[in-house]
C-alpha cells in the first residue's frame, strides 16, 4: 500500500506531501490545479523518462519520494529482487537534476529497469490513456495470458524453450543452402588456414617463452658487459670488495680479543663475506654458462616472426589461435560430411518442429479455456459497468507461422447493442466504452495478480449520468480490497472516497504553486458541491453533495453486511 508522497520542485509543485489510507483515495481540483503533474510524479518516481522542463523553475533538482507499507507475500517477492523492506516499509526515491536522475530503493542506488520491476509488484498504474492499447491485438493476448496465471505461463516459457532451438536449427540448415562448387571452394580454404596452423606446431605460452628468451640474446652483449663489470667489482683479485673484505676481516681478527662487542662485529663481518662469496660465483657460473649463439638467435627470430604472422591473421593469442584453428576443423568436418549433416539437422528440425507444434496446441486449448472464462467475467464486469445486453467474445485465429509466444492471436470482440453482431473492439467502442472496458479488466487482472494498489488517472472520460454513477459503485467496490488512487472530475466518484484530497492552485508572492490537503468531511462535501455547481453553489447544491456523499456509505455499509 501507498502510504505516502512527497514531491518537491516538480513543475508547478514546490513543496507538497500527502499520506494515504486503504481503500480508496480520491484526488480532485479545478482544471489545470496540477492533478496530472502530482501522479505524473509517481511514474517519474517509478523510472518514466522526463524532460528538463519538468524541475520547477529556479530549482537545481527535483525530488520524488513514494513509501509502501507491505504484506508478508509481497515482502517475500520483493526479497527475490534482493529488496529487503525495513519494518515492512520500501522508500523509493528519484532525484533529477538538469542531465541526469538517481534513483533508490531503501537508500540503495539501483536502475531504472529494476524500480519498474520492483513497481510491478507495488501497484499498477491505469493512465488517462492506456485504454487505447487496448485496441492492440498484443495487448489483448497480455490480457489473456494474465488471467490464466501460472498454467499459461507454465506452458509459455516451454513454448519459448522450444521455439529457441527450433530457431536455432532452422539457422544452422539455412547455412547449408550452397551449391557444390561453392562448398569446394569453402572446404579449400579451409583447408589451407587449419594446414597453416597445424604446421606451426603451436604451444600455448610458447610465444611468451620464446620472447623472453629473444630478449635476453639480443641483449647479451650488455649482459655479459654489466655482469662482467659487477664481477670485477665484487671480485676476490686486486681491489675488488671481496679482497677488501678479506682484508679488513684480517684486521679485524688481530684486534676483536681486546673487547668482547667486537666479537659480534667480526661475525657479522664474516657472514657478509660468505654472502659476497656466494654472489661472486653466481655471476662466475652465469657468465661460464651464457654463450651467444648466432644460429639459435636466428631460429628464435623465425619462429618469433612466424607466430606473429599466425597472429595477425587467426587470433591475438596462441589461445586465440588455437580456438580459431578448432572452429575451422569443425566447419571443415561439416562440409566433409554435407550431406548427412544436412539430413541430421532436418531430422532434428522435423523433431523439434512436432514439439513445438505440441507445446503450442497445448497453449492454444489452455489460452481458450481461460478465455472462456474470461469473457463471463468480462461481460459480468461491464454490465457492473452500465453495458446492457452486452455481449463479449475472444476469437482466435492461428497465425501462419512459430512464435516464441505461440502461434496464437486474438481479438477482443463485442456488441454493446441488442442485434448487432459482435465486432472488433476498435469498430465498435468509443472513448469512454472503452475505457470502462479496460476498468472491468483492470479489476480482474488485480484480483488475479493481488496487486495491492491500483492509481486510475481521469479513468471517467466521456462518461456522465448513470453510467458515471455505475462507475463510480464500481470504484467503491475495488476500494473494498485494494488500495485506489483515482484523480476524478465526477462527483459520483469522489463521493465514493475512503479519503479524499483536494488538489489546488494558489498564487502567492508572484509565484504559483499547486498543493495538496486532506478534506475534512465538510470540506468533502463542499468539494463535491463545487463539482456539482460550478461556479456558484447554493444551499441546495451543498445538501445535494451531502445526500450523495451519505448515499455513497450507505451503500458501502451495505456491502460489507
Amino acid at each position: 500500500m501507498l502510504v505516502h508522497l512527497h514531491v518537491k520542485n516538480l513543475a508547478l509543485i514546490q513543496e507538497a506531501q500527502a499520506d494515504f489510507g486503504p481503500g480508496l483515495n480520491i484526488l480532485t481540483g479545478e482544471t489545470g490545479a496540477g492533478k496530472s503533474i502530482l501522479m505524473g510524479s509517481v511514474n517519474l518516481a517509478l523510472g518514466q523518462k522526463m524532460s528538463r522542463g519538468m524541475i520547477r523553475e529556479g530549482a537545481s533538482y527535483a525530488l520524488v519520494e513514494l513509501v509502501f507499507q507491505v504484506d508478508a507475500p509481497t515482502e517475500e517477492k520483493l526479497k527475490e529482487l534482493e529488496v529487503f523492506p525495513e519494518d515492512g516499509q520500501v522508500i523509493i526515491t528519484r532525484r533529477l537534476m538538469e542531465n541526469r536522475s538517481i534513483s533508490k530503493v531503501n537508500g540503495e542506488t539501483t536502475t531504472a529497469a529494476n524500480i519498474r520491476k520492483i513497481a510491478s509488484l507495488l501497484l499498477d498504474i491505469h493512465g488517462q490513456h492506456e485504454h487505447q492499447s487496448l485496441l492492440y491485438p498484443e495487448k489483448q493476448m497480455e490480457i489473456l495470458d494474465g488471467f490464466g496465471g501460472l498454467e499459461i505461463q507454465d506452458k509459455k516459457e516451454k513454448v519459448k524453450e522450444l521455439y529457441r532451438e527450433y530457431s536455432r536449427l532452422k539457422k544452422e540448415l539455412e547455412g547449408y543452402g550452397i551449391d557444390e562448387e561453392q562448398r569446394r571452394r569453402e572446404m579449400g580454404f579451409l583447408e589451407y588456414e587449419i594446414r597453416e596452423i597445424s604446421q606451426a606446431q603451436l604451444r600455448k605460452g610458447e610465444d611468451q617463452e620464446l620472447e623472453t628468451a629473444y630478449r635476453k640474446l639480443s641483449n647479451g652483449k650488455k649482459i655479459t658487459e654489466g655482469l662482467g663489470f659487477v664481477y670485477q667489482i665484487t671480485g676476490y683479485e686486486g681491489e675488488g670488495m671481496g679482497a677488501q673484505m678479506g682484508r679488513a676481516i684480517q684486521k679485524l681478527s688481530q684486534i676483536r680479543e681486546y673487547d668482547s662487542q667486537l666479537e659480534n662485529i667480526y661475525s657479522s663481518m664474516e657472514d657478509m663475506d660468505s654472502l659476497l662469496n656466494d654472489l661472486n660465483r653466481e655471476l662466475s657460473s652465469y657468465l661460464s654458462e651464457f654463450v651467444f649463439s648466432e644460429e639459435e638467435f636466428q631460429e628464435l627470430e623465425e619462429r618469433l616472426d612466424l607466430i606473429n604472422h599466425l597472429k595477425s591473421k587467426y587470433g591475438h593469442t596462441i589461445e586465440e589461435i588455437l580456438v580459431y584453428q578448432k572452429e575451422k576443423e569443425e566447419e571443415l568436418e561439416k562440409l566433409e560430411n554435407f550431406q548427412s549433416r544436412k539430413e541430421e539437422l532436418e531430422r532434428k528440425l522435423s523433431h523439434q518442429e512436432v514439439l513445438l507444434k505440441t507445446a503450442s496446441r497445448e497453449l492454444t486449448d489452455s489460452r481458450k479455456k481461460w478465455a472462456a472464462g474470461l469473457e463471463k467475467q468480462i461481460i459480468q464486469g461491464l454490465e457492473d459497468l452500465n453495458f446492457l445486453n452486452v455481449e463479449f467474445q475472444i476469437h482466435f485465429r492461428q497465425k501462419e507461422g512459430y512464435t516464441a509466444q505461440g502461434r496464437d492471436s486474438v481479438t477482443f470482440m463485442i456488441s454493446t447493442n441488442p442485434g448487432e453482431p459482435v465486432l472488433p473492439l476498435q469498430q465498435v467502442v468509443s472513448g469512454g466504452e472503452l475505457s470502462r472496458i479496460m476498468l472491468a479488466i483492470k479489476t480482474l487482472l488485480a484480483d488475479k495478480d493481488q496487486t495491492e494498489t491500483l492509481i486510475f488517472d481521469e479513468i471517467d472520460t466521456g462518461i456522465s449520468g448513470r453510467t458515471a454513477q455505475k462507475v463510480a459503485e464500481k470504484m467503491g467496490v475495488i476500494g473494498e480490497c485494494h488500495q485506489v488512487l483515482c484523480i476524478t472530475h465526477l462527483p459520483q466518484i469522489a463521493s465514493q472516497a475512503d479519503y479524499h484530497y483536494l488538489i489546488e492552485k494558489n498564487v502567492e508572492n508572484m509565484e504559483t504553486t499547486t498543493r495538496i490537503r486532506k478534506l475534512s468531511y465538510e470540506e468533502s462535501v463542499e468539494e463535491l458541491a463545487r463539482m456539482l455547481g460550478g461556479a456558484k453553489i447554493t444551499q441546495a447544491v451543498l445538501e445535494n453533495a451531502a445526500e450523495m456523499k451519505d448515499l455513497a456509505q450507505q451503500q458501502k455499509n451495505t456491502r460489507l453486511k
